[in-house]
């Protein structure tokens, strides 16, 4: 299994920092599924992806992946939803900026523990978002 570049313990990692790593996580895997799924020019790219990164389509996915997390990735998603970011969300609504906040804490979490399949599977339930 490869090793990750952050060696921190995540759960000693404020829910922000996690958030900050899982927010470009979330990022290549969009971008990612769109480059390999569609023929789109990289302008085209851009603005598909934005529209699925953005925290109105993160909180979306977030509400749906709620079911299916383990004890665990719901404390680390509640401590991302509730944690105080010091800013407000220009164009999104406070209750999904903070429903993705959470999301990304999750990814991030689980990206620095370096489990890629739960990330992956995580994924597979976001593309349904990004199929509609």
């Amino acid at each position: 299994m490869e090793e990750n570049i952050i060696k921190r313990d995540p759960k000693l990692m404020s829910p922000l920092q996690l958030a900050y790593i899982g927010d470009v996580v979330y990022e290549l895997y969009v971008r990612s599924f769109l480059v390999e799924t569609t023929d789109l020019n990289v302008n085209q790219l851009h603005k598909n992806a934005v529209k699925f990164v953005k925290a109105e389509a993160q909180a979306e996915v977030a509400k749906e992946i709620m079911d299916i997390l383990s004890d665990e990735e719901v404390r680390i998603f509640k401590r991302g939803r509730n944690a105080k970011s010091g800013s407000i969300p220009k164009n999104a609504k406070l209750i999904d900026y903070k429903h993705a906040t959470g999301f990304e804490s999750l990814l991030g979490y689980l990206y620095i523990l370096n489990r890629k399949e739960r990330i992956d599977e995580l994924f597979e339930i976001a593309k349904k978002f990004i199929k509609r």
